[in-house]
């Protein structure tokens, strides 16, 4: 997907959500067990119902892999479904890989051109030889972890540099690695819980699109992000997952992510 068909769904829909499809088999309604594959039921159901407020969805790898075999198809079955009946939705695989540079072709090669998702999360950590094969695809998209949402992160994407020019590791992430692609194949995750810090983000990567983590049950502000963070053409993709997809355990758990999925959207709306 180029930058400008995803920019073109974001005012069509006057939305930037991304819907996390972080879907654990222990969560999904008890009726859904009896289906041959209940997490791609699930999944079909959320899709269905919140395809008219998102522009993106981003199953978690973990989630699958966690049920062996079984979980992987479910997974397949998922991005199958979504490039048939939504093939104007940007397709997120957060895998988080990176390796040395021939296992990230494998890697590179397993979700663009197997499942042929849009876009894939890759770890930065070892450098650009290891970020360069997924780079290779065209149309395809890195999303580079620079700042997260969790607590952890302070343990190393705050530390300060010792060397020129001052700062922290994160912002040193960012301006290393914005050399190794460019602002329409490459994406960061910067946590929505880093409200404030989006404004440092923008001072080196100006026009790159951020993927955004931590809204909902992470308590991220949308306000915050989109103050600090948006760009002339949105330049966000704000990912809800748990709030969305869970929002009812019940028999009308599609049509209370709908509802959920709809409120994030008009929040949004007045921004675009």
């Amino acid at each position: 997907m180029t930058r400008e068909e995803l920019v073109a769904q974001i005012r069509a829909k006057k939305s930037f959500l991304c819907v996390g499809l972080d879907t654990d088999i222990r969560k999904i309604p008890q009726h859904l067990l009896s289906e041959e594959d209940p997490v791609f039921a699930f999944n079909k159901a959320i899709i269905d119902a919140t395809a008219p407020y998102c522009v993106s969805y981003k199953p978690n790898l973990a989630f699958y892999e966690s049920a062996g075999i079984k979980g992987m198809l479910a997974f397949e079955k998922t991005v199958k479904y979504l490039k048939t009946n939504y093939p104007d939705h940007f397709v997120i695989a957060d895998a988080k890989r990176g390796d040395i540079g021939n296992t990230s072709k494998m890697y590179a090669r397993t979700f663009f051109e197997a499942y042929n998702v849009d876009s894939l999360t890759v770890a930065p950590y070892m450098g650009d030889d290891s970020v360069q094969p997924f780079l290779e695809y065209e149309g395809k998209w890195v999303i580079l972890l620079a700042l997260t949402s969790n607590k952890g992160s302070f343990s190393f994407q705050h530390l300060g540099l010792r060397t020129e020019p001052e700062g922290e590791l994160f912002e040193e992430v960012l301006r290393v690695s914005k050399q190794w692609g460019n602002d329409r194949n490459m994406m960061y995750v910067v946590g929505a819980t880093q409200g404030e810090e989006f404004k440092r983000v923008r001072q080196i990567v100006p026009t790159h699109f951020l993927l955004v983590p931590g809204i909902g049950a992470q308590g991220g502000s949308l306000e915050a992000v989109v103050k600090n963070g948006m760009t002339s053409d949105c330049g966000l993709l704000v990912n809800s997952s748990r709030a969305i997809i869970y929002a009812s355990s019940d028999r009308d758990f599609a049509q209370a992510a709908a509802a959920a999925a709809q409120k994030v959207q008009q929040e949004m709306s007045v921004w675009l």
